[in-house]
Protein backbone atom coordinates (compact mmCIF):
# COMPACT_ATOMS: atom_id res chain seq x y z
CA UNK A 1 0.00 0.00 0.00
CA UNK A 2 2.68 2.82 0.63
CA UNK A 3 5.71 0.33 0.26
CA UNK A 4 8.83 2.75 -1.27
CA UNK A 5 6.96 6.07 -0.27
CA UNK A 6 8.86 8.61 1.23
CA UNK A 7 6.22 11.44 3.76
CA UNK A 8 7.52 14.85 2.87
CA UNK A 9 6.25 15.31 6.13
CA UNK A 10 8.83 14.68 9.31
CA UNK A 11 7.19 13.63 12.69
CA UNK A 12 7.52 16.51 14.72
CA UNK A 13 5.02 15.76 17.06
CA UNK A 14 5.52 14.40 20.70
CA UNK A 15 3.36 11.25 20.80
CA UNK A 16 1.95 11.34 23.85
CA UNK A 17 0.00 15.02 22.79
CA UNK A 18 -1.19 16.37 19.82
CA UNK A 19 0.53 19.49 19.34
CA UNK A 20 -0.52 23.23 19.64
CA UNK A 21 -4.71 23.87 17.56
CA UNK A 22 -2.53 26.29 15.42
CA UNK A 23 0.11 23.88 14.27
CA UNK A 24 -2.34 20.99 13.91
CA UNK A 25 -4.66 23.24 12.07
CA UNK A 26 -1.82 24.07 9.46
CA UNK A 27 -0.55 20.13 8.72
CA UNK A 28 -4.05 18.95 7.72
CA UNK A 29 -3.66 21.78 5.60
CA UNK A 30 -0.43 21.36 4.48
CA UNK A 31 -1.64 16.94 3.88
CA UNK A 32 -4.76 18.35 1.45
CA UNK A 33 -2.63 20.81 -0.90
CA UNK A 34 -0.19 17.82 -1.19
CA UNK A 35 -2.37 15.39 -2.10
CA UNK A 36 -5.38 17.28 -3.94
CA UNK A 37 -4.06 17.03 -7.31
CA UNK A 38 -3.23 13.55 -7.13
CA UNK A 39 -5.71 11.51 -9.31
CA UNK A 40 -4.76 7.92 -8.89
CA UNK A 41 -7.21 5.46 -8.40
CA UNK A 42 -11.01 4.92 -10.30
CA UNK A 43 -14.27 5.73 -8.86
CA UNK A 44 -16.35 3.15 -7.89
CA UNK A 45 -18.93 1.71 -10.55
CA UNK A 46 -20.26 -1.29 -9.18
CA UNK A 47 -23.04 0.82 -7.55
CA UNK A 48 -24.52 2.33 -10.22
CA UNK A 49 -25.15 5.91 -8.03
CA UNK A 50 -21.67 6.24 -6.55
CA UNK A 51 -20.02 6.35 -10.52
CA UNK A 52 -21.83 10.07 -10.23
CA UNK A 53 -19.21 11.43 -7.56
CA UNK A 54 -17.01 14.42 -8.27
CA UNK A 55 -13.43 12.72 -8.51
CA UNK A 56 -12.37 16.35 -7.44
CA UNK A 57 -13.64 16.02 -3.75
CA UNK A 58 -11.36 15.86 -1.04
CA UNK A 59 -11.88 17.15 2.78
CA UNK A 60 -9.36 16.33 5.50
CA UNK A 61 -11.24 16.72 9.49
CA UNK A 62 -9.59 15.97 12.55
CA UNK A 63 -11.93 16.10 15.44
CA UNK A 64 -10.01 16.40 19.21
CA UNK A 65 -11.13 15.01 21.85
CA UNK A 66 -11.80 18.56 23.48
CA UNK A 67 -14.40 18.99 20.46
CA UNK A 68 -12.27 21.70 18.39
CA UNK A 69 -12.17 21.21 14.65
CA UNK A 70 -9.13 21.10 12.15
CA UNK A 71 -10.12 20.98 8.82
CA UNK A 72 -9.28 21.60 4.53
CA UNK A 73 -10.81 20.91 1.99
CA UNK A 74 -14.13 19.58 1.32
CA UNK A 75 -15.54 18.74 4.58
CA UNK A 76 -19.48 19.40 4.63
CA UNK A 77 -19.91 17.45 1.18
CA UNK A 78 -22.62 14.53 1.52
CA UNK A 79 -22.26 10.98 1.03
CA UNK A 80 -23.03 7.53 1.75
CA UNK A 81 -21.14 6.14 5.29
CA UNK A 82 -21.31 2.41 3.18
CA UNK A 83 -19.15 -0.04 5.40
CA UNK A 84 -17.84 2.74 7.83
CA UNK A 85 -21.23 2.11 9.37
CA UNK A 86 -20.29 -1.14 10.18
CA UNK A 87 -17.81 -0.33 13.07
CA UNK A 88 -20.95 2.23 14.28
CA UNK A 89 -23.25 -0.83 14.67
CA UNK A 90 -21.16 -2.99 16.17
CA UNK A 91 -20.70 -0.75 19.05
CA UNK A 92 -24.42 -0.48 19.54
CA UNK A 93 -25.05 -3.94 19.64
CA UNK A 94 -21.96 -4.70 22.02
CA UNK A 95 -23.59 -1.85 24.32
CA UNK A 96 -27.28 -3.58 24.16
CA UNK A 97 -26.15 -7.08 24.51
CA UNK A 98 -22.51 -7.81 25.98
CA UNK A 99 -18.23 -8.59 25.18
CA UNK A 100 -19.22 -12.20 25.29
CA UNK A 101 -22.43 -12.65 23.40
CA UNK A 102 -20.71 -10.92 20.47
CA UNK A 103 -17.53 -12.17 20.64
CA UNK A 104 -19.57 -15.57 20.33
CA UNK A 105 -21.58 -15.16 17.93
CA UNK A 106 -20.10 -12.71 15.20
CA UNK A 107 -16.08 -13.24 16.33
CA UNK A 108 -13.19 -10.59 16.40
CA UNK A 109 -10.75 -12.30 14.14
CA UNK A 110 -9.98 -11.50 10.52
CA UNK A 111 -10.57 -13.39 7.38
CA UNK A 112 -7.72 -12.71 5.78
CA UNK A 113 -10.26 -13.08 2.21
CA UNK A 114 -11.99 -10.27 0.39
CA UNK A 115 -15.05 -8.68 2.61
CA UNK A 116 -17.47 -10.13 0.51
CA UNK A 117 -16.43 -13.62 0.87
CA UNK A 118 -18.48 -16.84 0.51
CA UNK A 119 -15.45 -19.10 1.35
CA UNK A 120 -14.46 -16.93 4.15
CA UNK A 121 -18.02 -18.48 5.95
CA UNK A 122 -17.37 -21.80 4.67
CA UNK A 123 -13.98 -22.70 5.73
CA UNK A 124 -15.35 -21.63 9.53
CA UNK A 125 -18.42 -23.68 10.09
CA UNK A 126 -21.06 -20.83 9.28
CA UNK A 127 -19.18 -18.53 11.52
CA UNK A 128 -19.20 -15.30 10.25
CA UNK A 129 -15.36 -14.56 11.96
CA UNK A 130 -16.15 -10.64 12.47
CA UNK A 131 -18.17 -7.58 11.91
CA UNK A 132 -15.92 -5.82 9.68
CA UNK A 133 -17.04 -8.25 6.48
CA UNK A 134 -20.14 -7.95 5.17
CA UNK A 135 -21.49 -11.33 6.65
CA UNK A 136 -20.99 -10.34 9.98
CA UNK A 137 -22.37 -6.89 9.53
CA UNK A 138 -25.56 -8.76 8.02
CA UNK A 139 -25.37 -11.47 11.02
CA UNK A 140 -24.76 -7.96 13.43
CA UNK A 141 -27.21 -6.08 11.97
CA UNK A 142 -29.59 -8.85 12.63
CA UNK A 143 -28.98 -8.81 16.60
CA UNK A 144 -29.87 -4.91 16.95
CA UNK A 145 -32.59 -4.35 19.33
CA UNK A 146 -36.00 -3.55 17.81
CA UNK A 147 -38.91 -6.28 17.63
CA UNK A 148 -39.55 -5.54 13.74
CA UNK A 149 -37.44 -4.30 11.33
CA UNK A 150 -38.55 -0.55 10.84
CA UNK A 151 -37.98 -0.51 14.96
CA UNK A 152 -34.35 -1.96 14.23
CA UNK A 153 -33.70 0.40 11.55
CA UNK A 154 -34.66 3.26 13.60
CA UNK A 155 -32.18 2.09 16.10
CA UNK A 156 -29.20 2.09 14.01
CA UNK A 157 -30.36 5.46 12.29
CA UNK A 158 -30.53 6.53 15.63
CA UNK A 159 -27.75 5.15 16.83
CA UNK A 160 -25.37 6.47 14.68
CA UNK A 161 -26.81 9.76 14.80
CA UNK A 162 -25.94 10.22 18.55
CA UNK A 163 -22.37 9.58 16.91
CA UNK A 164 -22.24 12.06 14.57
CA UNK A 165 -24.02 14.54 16.92
CA UNK A 166 -26.46 15.36 14.63
CA UNK A 167 -29.60 13.89 13.01
CA UNK A 168 -28.65 11.22 9.81
CA UNK A 169 -30.38 10.96 6.55
CA UNK A 170 -31.34 7.73 4.37
CA UNK A 171 -29.86 8.55 0.59
CA UNK A 172 -33.11 7.09 -1.17
CA UNK A 173 -31.84 7.27 -4.19
CA UNK A 174 -27.94 4.65 -2.74
CA UNK A 175 -30.64 2.69 -1.25
CA UNK A 176 -32.49 2.03 -4.73
CA UNK A 177 -29.09 1.66 -6.02
CA UNK A 178 -27.74 -1.09 -3.68
CA UNK A 179 -31.51 -2.80 -3.15
CA UNK A 180 -30.84 -3.48 -7.46
CA UNK A 181 -27.55 -5.05 -6.85
CA UNK A 182 -26.67 -6.83 -3.60
CA UNK A 183 -27.67 -10.31 -5.16
CA UNK A 184 -24.20 -11.34 -3.25
CA UNK A 185 -25.09 -10.31 0.20
CA UNK A 186 -28.30 -11.84 0.07
CA UNK A 187 -26.78 -15.18 -0.64
CA UNK A 188 -24.39 -13.97 2.38
CA UNK A 189 -27.89 -13.45 4.59
CA UNK A 190 -29.64 -17.70 3.40
CA UNK A 191 -25.70 -18.91 3.83
CA UNK A 192 -26.04 -17.67 7.24
CA UNK A 193 -29.70 -18.71 7.81
CA UNK A 194 -28.68 -22.27 6.49
CA UNK A 195 -25.76 -22.14 9.53
CA UNK A 196 -28.58 -20.98 12.21
CA UNK A 197 -26.21 -17.61 12.32
CA UNK A 198 -29.53 -15.64 11.86
CA UNK A 199 -32.22 -16.76 13.50
CA UNK A 200 -34.47 -13.53 12.01
CA UNK A 201 -35.77 -13.04 8.45
CA UNK A 202 -32.04 -12.98 6.28
CA UNK A 203 -33.57 -10.61 3.69
CA UNK A 204 -34.96 -8.19 6.42
CA UNK A 205 -31.10 -8.55 7.97
CA UNK A 206 -29.95 -7.39 4.11
CA UNK A 207 -32.73 -4.74 3.95
CA UNK A 208 -31.69 -3.44 7.22
CA UNK A 209 -27.66 -3.79 6.48
CA UNK A 210 -28.59 -1.49 3.04
CA UNK A 211 -30.09 1.19 4.79
CA UNK A 212 -27.21 1.73 7.42
CA UNK A 213 -24.35 2.00 4.01
CA UNK A 214 -26.83 4.48 2.72
CA UNK A 215 -27.07 6.92 5.44
CA UNK A 216 -24.86 10.73 4.53
CA UNK A 217 -22.50 11.81 6.35
CA UNK A 218 -19.43 14.30 5.63
CA UNK A 219 -15.84 14.24 6.50
CA UNK A 220 -16.32 15.75 9.96
CA UNK A 221 -19.26 13.90 10.60
CA UNK A 222 -16.63 10.57 10.04
CA UNK A 223 -14.05 12.51 12.55
CA UNK A 224 -16.73 13.68 15.12
CA UNK A 225 -18.04 9.80 14.62
CA UNK A 226 -14.48 8.44 15.66
CA UNK A 227 -13.91 11.24 18.25
CA UNK A 228 -16.68 9.52 20.44
CA UNK A 229 -14.78 6.54 20.05
CA UNK A 230 -11.66 7.64 21.12
CA UNK A 231 -13.17 9.91 24.18
CA UNK A 232 -14.25 6.22 25.26
CA UNK A 233 -17.73 6.74 23.96
CA UNK A 234 -18.41 10.37 24.66
CA UNK A 235 -19.34 12.63 22.17
CA UNK A 236 -16.88 15.55 22.04
CA UNK A 237 -19.29 17.60 20.79
CA UNK A 238 -22.55 17.18 22.27
CA UNK A 239 -20.93 15.83 24.91
CA UNK A 240 -23.45 12.96 25.74
CA UNK A 241 -22.09 9.44 26.58
CA UNK A 242 -23.33 7.09 23.27
CA UNK A 243 -21.45 3.82 24.29
CA UNK A 244 -19.65 2.65 27.25
CA UNK A 245 -15.89 3.09 27.20
CA UNK A 246 -15.81 -0.69 27.23
CA UNK A 247 -17.45 -1.23 23.88
CA UNK A 248 -15.63 2.41 23.01
CA UNK A 249 -12.19 0.21 23.93
CA UNK A 250 -13.74 -2.96 22.13
CA UNK A 251 -14.49 -1.62 18.60
CA UNK A 252 -11.35 0.22 18.35
CA UNK A 253 -9.64 -3.12 19.08
CA UNK A 254 -12.01 -4.81 16.53
CA UNK A 255 -10.87 -1.96 13.98
CA UNK A 256 -7.34 -2.63 14.40
CA UNK A 257 -7.59 -5.70 13.51
CA UNK A 258 -9.97 -5.89 10.62
CA UNK A 259 -11.30 -2.55 9.57
CA UNK A 260 -9.06 -2.63 6.65
CA UNK A 261 -10.10 -6.04 6.03
CA UNK A 262 -7.21 -8.15 4.65
CA UNK A 263 -5.08 -5.01 4.47
CA UNK A 264 -5.60 -4.98 7.67
CA UNK A 265 -2.36 -5.63 9.18
CA UNK A 266 -0.43 -3.38 6.66
CA UNK A 267 -2.39 -0.56 7.63
CA UNK A 268 -1.46 -1.22 11.41
CA UNK A 269 2.31 -1.84 10.17
CA UNK A 270 2.41 1.75 8.23
CA UNK A 271 -0.25 3.79 9.83
CA UNK A 272 -0.71 2.53 13.16
CA UNK A 273 -4.37 3.75 13.70
CA UNK A 274 -7.95 1.93 14.18
CA UNK A 275 -9.75 2.73 10.82
CA UNK A 276 -12.56 1.94 8.68
CA UNK A 277 -13.21 3.18 5.19
CA UNK A 278 -16.07 2.67 2.60
CA UNK A 279 -16.45 2.57 -1.29
CA UNK A 280 -17.86 6.19 -1.32
CA UNK A 281 -14.70 7.18 -0.27
CA UNK A 282 -14.52 8.00 3.25
CA UNK A 283 -12.07 6.48 5.96
CA UNK A 284 -11.84 7.33 9.55
CA UNK A 285 -9.07 6.76 11.49
CA UNK A 286 -8.84 6.80 15.24
CA UNK A 287 -6.21 7.94 17.92
CA UNK A 288 -7.85 7.01 21.38
CA UNK A 289 -7.49 9.99 23.99
CA UNK A 290 -6.15 12.33 20.99
CA UNK A 291 -8.99 12.92 18.48
CA UNK A 292 -10.03 10.98 14.61
CA UNK A 293 -9.55 11.69 11.53
CA UNK A 294 -12.40 11.82 8.71
CA UNK A 295 -11.23 12.08 5.12
CA UNK A 296 -13.22 12.30 1.78
CA UNK A 297 -12.11 11.63 -1.78
CA UNK A 298 -14.05 8.85 -3.97
CA UNK A 299 -11.34 7.92 -6.11
CA UNK A 300 -10.02 4.32 -4.75
CA UNK A 301 -7.15 1.82 -5.21
CA UNK A 302 -7.83 -2.14 -6.12
CA UNK A 303 -8.74 -2.36 -2.59
CA UNK A 304 -11.88 -0.20 -2.51
CA UNK A 305 -10.13 2.38 0.08
CA UNK A 306 -9.55 6.11 -0.83
CA UNK A 307 -6.10 6.86 -2.36
CA UNK A 308 -6.00 10.26 -1.32
CA UNK A 309 -6.86 9.24 1.94
CA UNK A 310 -4.51 6.47 2.84
CA UNK A 311 -1.85 9.21 1.59
CA UNK A 312 -3.01 11.89 4.33
CA UNK A 313 -3.79 9.42 6.92
CA UNK A 314 -0.10 8.33 6.34
CA UNK A 315 1.31 11.26 6.59
CA UNK A 316 -0.84 12.75 9.49
CA UNK A 317 -0.34 9.83 12.16
CA UNK A 318 3.64 10.52 11.71
CA UNK A 319 2.97 14.63 11.33
CA UNK A 320 0.65 14.65 14.45
CA UNK A 321 2.16 12.28 16.57
CA UNK A 322 -1.13 9.89 16.39
CA UNK A 323 0.55 6.40 15.69
CA UNK A 324 -0.24 4.14 18.77
CA UNK A 325 2.66 2.33 18.41
CA UNK A 326 4.80 5.06 18.12
CA UNK A 327 7.14 6.76 20.82
CA UNK A 328 9.55 9.57 21.21
CA UNK A 329 10.99 11.16 24.12
CA UNK A 330 9.17 14.70 25.42
CA UNK A 331 10.80 17.73 24.72
CA UNK A 332 12.63 19.06 27.65
CA UNK A 333 10.09 21.74 29.71
CA UNK A 334 11.72 24.94 29.34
Amino acid sequence: MFEGEQTQTEQRAFTGQLPAPSATSRTLAEAHHRYRDLDDGEIADYIPILAEADPSWFGLSFIDTTGRAHEAGDVEVAFSIQSISKAFVFALVCQARSHEFVHERIGVNNTGLPFNSVMAIELNDGHPMNAMVNAGAIATSALVTGETPAEKWETIRTGLSRFAGRSLELDGRVYRSEIETNQRNKALARLLESYGRIITDPLDSVDIYTRQCSLLVSAHDLAVMGATLADGGVNPVTRERVVSAEVARDTLALLASCGMYENSGEWLFEIGLPAKSGVAGGIVAIAPGKGALGTFSPRLDSAGNSVRGQRACFDLSRALGLNLFASSPEPPHR
